[in-house]
């Protein structure tokens, strides 16, 4: 069993986890004011958690695991 490697494919796995979560949350606030978010800071009561890392490029969540 390599520990290294399986600790990797988790954080890759929750990574795009979270990413569908923004893109979630982008949808959330189009549907709830008729135009996209322009930035991030904009989705913050739609999420929990930490968002920063991630941006929106072209209407769609842009950062790790995306």
């Amino acid at each position: 069993m390599n520990v290294k490697q399986l600790e990797a494919s988790s954080r890759a796995v929750a990574d795009q986890a979270t990413c569908r979560t923004v893109d979630t949350a982008i949808v959330g606030y189009l549907a709830q004011h008729g135009e996209s978010p322009k930035s991030i800071s904009q989705l913050k009561s739609y999420v929990k958690g930490d968002i920063s890392r991630y941006r929106i490029v072209n209407g769609v969540a842009s950062g790790p695991g995306c």
